[in-house]
C-alpha cells in the first residue's frame, strides 16, 4: 500500500510537469488554447515591416488586442501588406494609426494601435489608412553619419573663407 501510494504520487507530479511544459511551449510559441470569442480583420501597409512576422503581438497602450495573421507583398502598391486579426472584444476608430514598434532594443517586433478619435469604427476587412513603417537602425545611423559629415564640410568651407 505504502509502495502505491508512492507511485501515485509520483505519476501526478509527472502529469503536472508534462503538463507545465505544455504550457511553456504554447507560451513561447505564441499560440493560445481558448478560442476566446471572435476576432475581425483589419489591412494596413506599411513602407517597411523590419523583422514583423505571423503571430506578432498587436498592442494598444501595451495591451494584447490581436495578432498579425498574414504579411505579404502588395504587387498593386509596392510595399507590405499586413493582415491583423483584432479580438471581438476591442473596437477602433476608423481614424486609428498602426506603427511597426520594437519592444526593448533588440526585442520583437508588433503592430501598435493608436485610437483616432472618429464616431465610426473598423470593422471585419477595413483598412487603417495611417501607417507608419518599422525604423531601420542601419538607416538611421548612416542618416547620422551623413549629417555629420555635412556639418564638418561646413564648418571647413567656412571657416577657410574666413581666413582668406
Amino acid at each position: 500500500m505504502n509502495r502505491a501510494t508512492l507511485n501515485l504520487w509520483v505519476g501526478i507530479f509527472v502529469l503536472l510537469g508534462f503538463a507545465a511544459f505544455l504550457m511553456l511551449a504554447f507560451k513561447v510559441g505564441n499560440l493560445n488554447l481558448g478560442g476566446g470569442g471572435g476576432t475581425y480583420e483589419v489591412i494596413a501597409h506599411f513602407d517597411n515591416i523590419g523583422q514583423l512576422k505571423e503571430r506578432a503581438p498587436v498592442r494598444s497602450a501595451g495591451v494584447l488586442v490581436g495578432r498579425v495573421r498574414s504579411v505579404s507583398f502588395d504587387m498593386k502598391h509596392y510595399n507590405a501588406e499586413v493582415h491583423m486579426a483584432i479580438d471581438a472584444h476591442y473596437h477602433f476608430p476608423m481614424d486609428s494609426s498602426a506603427s511597426v514598434l520594437t519592444s526593448g532594443i533588440l526585442g520583437e517586433q508588433y503592430v501598435g494601435l493608436d485610437a483616432g478619435g472618429d464616431d465610426k469604427m473598423l470593422k471585419n476587412g477595413d483598412e487603417i489608412k495611417l501607417a507608419q513603417g518599422a525604423m531601420v537602425l542601419e538607416r538611421l545611423i548612416g542618416q547620422f553619419l551623413f549629417n555629420k559629415a555635412q556639418d564638418s564640410s561646413n564648418e571647413k568651407s567656412s571657416t577657410g573663407k574666413g581666413a582668406q
